[in-house]
């Protein structure tokens, strides 16, 4: 059974854009999946439908075998948004207890689980830290922990390595491959490809709202390296319409 389940879903806009195009994807238990194209692509819109924060016209989406229109579906979710804005007035500490309070955690698993999580993201020395003070690549660590509060058996990112330097970048790369053993899933849009291309297990690839490519990574690099063979597939596209 798929874990997240992707069935003919298209979305148009008020203003005419397309943003997708009878996208079909089916992501399978314990797998990363990227989720790749070029700016304007629709990998954001396709995320906003899979969380429900945005409506598709058509089209069916579950999550761990729930229809994902259902609250119950996000319980065992976790997400970080591309550009997510966190209270400043809150300390690392403060935030990952108001996101766990969210979800209900005991107060006792809520310390455990913050106590657990700073660490892995390395934040643990800046746990009374007020938010203000974090650089951008701090906030994408707590963004992270964030995302994993509630022990999700999914995890869906969108550009997880955006202003982190390269130790955070490898940082990140090393937590993925370690919830991926312990049992998630997890769906993943960037834009470094080469990055990608070193712990995805399967792709997907849109262009201006439509899948234009999908395989295993073994399959789409057997003969270049992910980033030309993205270019040029790319470069390759007629021009038709604009998505987002």
């Amino acid at each position: 059974m798929s874990v997240l389940s992707i069935q003919q879903v298209s979305k148009k806009y008020q203003n005419g854009v397309l943003a997708l195009d009878d996208v079909s994807l089916d992501v399978a238990p314990q797998q990363i999946f990227g989720l790749l194209g070029p700016n304007g692509a629709g990998k954001t819109t396709l995320i906003k439908c899979i969380l429900d924060l945005v409506r598709s016209d058509q089209g069916q989406i579950s999550i761990l075998g729930q229809p994902s229109t259902q609250a119950s579906s996000r319980i065992k979710l976790g997400y970080l948004p591309e550009d997510h804005l966190m209270p400043e007035h809150l300390n690392a500490e403060q935030l990952l207890d108001f996101v766990g309070q969210l979800f209900e955690l005991p107060v006792r698993i809520r310390k455990e689980r913050i106590d657990t999580l700073l660490n892995q993201v390395g934040l643990e020395s800046r746990r009374k830290s007020k938010l203000k003070t974090f650089s951008k690549g701090m906030r994408q660590r707590l963004g992270m922990a964030q995302a994993m509060i509630n022990h999700p058996q999914v995890l869906i990112l969108d550009e997880p390595n955006e202003g982190l330097d390269p130790l955070g970048r490898a940082d990140i790369k090393d937590l993925l491959l370690q919830l991926k053993g312990a049992g998630a899933t997890i769906f993943i849009s960037s834009h470094v490809l080469a990055e990608i291309e070193t712990f995805c297990d399967h792709v997907a690839i849109l262009h201006e709202g439509k899948l234009i490519r999908e395989g295993s990574m073994k399959e789409l690099t057997a003969a270049q390296d992910l980033e030309h063979y993205f270019v040029e597939l790319i470069r390759n596209q007629p021009t038709t319409s604009e998505a987002v």
